[in-house]
């Protein structure tokens, strides 16, 4: 399971935790303008804009969880296990497997507003990257600067929300994410006030009480309550490596700690938290057994070339010894 953030300070923030049970060799992949990407409807696209995020890479083809392009536009793949729903061919679309969805996007389009419109002619069909590998069940975060839209294709239709909040999980479907909301709210960064009775005399007796009742469990639907609720009220550094370091805090609200949530005999856990500060196009990143920050700049690549550029993550513990 994953949660995903949108963040705005000075600049413009992408983040997201990938929370599942196992590594697939992802690494920090950078896919440069003339890379030349064959979808599987036949099409080929031998210049699009650069792109940076978290890919496995096979045969040579950047499979991307999440990724931000030049222009700032970012798009993250979360599981939808369930209520995804992926149609056949329609010959008056573009037809595209839902891992050609980031790259096609993020290659042609340079705002959430482009993407929408692009959207309007794009199908998405289940047809797998080879034999081996099914189709992931996603649906998705797409943001910039200025707007955050959820993606979502289910049986009963394909769905783009506005995303006020700038927050997304997994199940259940956003619009019942949005209405969940309402549940909660009372809860306040602010200390509460008695309202319980006007005949007792109840007080304040720790810090953080206005937010009692906000869930505490490693669900999808709680973890976008908690999100939401820390991401809404969190204060705005102006400084880049604040803001970056924030976006971390706002994600490790809702990491998970492998032995916390078991998927058979293995455990689920945080395999990495990033943030991408979209403005220059830094992917900052860390990973579960790794806490230190790394980074990697796309722009100290040569964007024009036609090769990928892929950083195996830091998977084992950076200590800096001060003595």
């Amino acid at each position: 399971m994953c949660t995903a953030i949108s963040f705005n300070s000075q600049n413009h923030y992408f983040g997201r935790n990938l929370d599942l049970e196992k590594r697939y060799k992802e690494s920090i992949t950078i896919t440069p303008r003339n890379y030349v990407f064959h979808y599987k409807s036949g099409e080929i696209e031998r210049k699009h804009f650069a792109m940076i995020g978290v890919a496995m890479v096979l045969d040579n083809y950047p499979l991307y969880y999440d990724a931000t392009n030049e222009y700032g536009l970012s798009i993250a793949g979360l599981n939808f296990v369930g209520n995804s729903y992926l149609g056949s061919r329609m010959p008056e679309k573009i037809n595209l497997a839902p891992y050609e969805l980031i790259p096609y996007l993020l290659g042609k389009c340079k705002s959430v507003d482009e993407c929408e419109d692009a959207l309007k002619d794009i199908n998405l069909v289940d047809v797998p990257f080879d034999k081996n590998i099914k189709n992931a069940e996603l649906h998705w975060l797409i943001t910039d600067k200025n707007r955050n839209i959820v993606l979502e294709c289910m049986r009963d239709g394909v769905k783009i929300h506005s995303n006020e909040v700038g927050v997304l999980t997994n199940n259940p479907p956003f619009e019942y994410q949005m209405m969940n909301l309402n549940n909660y709210i009372n809860l306040s960064p602010k200390s509460p006030r008695n309202k319980f009775s006007d005949k007792i005399d109840l007080n304040v007796y720790s810090r953080g009480m206005g937010s009692i009742g906000m869930p505490g469990d490693l669900s999808s639907m709680s973890r976008f309550v908690r999100a939401a609720f820390v991401k809404l009220n969190s204060v705005i550094p102006k400084n880049e490596l604040d803001c970056v370091g924030q976006v971390f805090h706002i994600l490790g609200s809702v990491e998970q700690q492998e032995g916390s949530v078991c998927i058979g005999d293995k455990f689920e856990r945080t395999q990495y938290t990033s943030c991408c500060d979209t403005n220059r196009g830094i992917y900052y990143y860390t990973t579960y057994e790794n806490s230190q920050i790394s980074a990697i700049n796309m722009h100290n690549e040569n964007l024009d070339d036609d090769a990928l550029v892929s950083y195996e993550m830091i998977c084992t513990p950076q200590i800096r010894y001060v003595n």
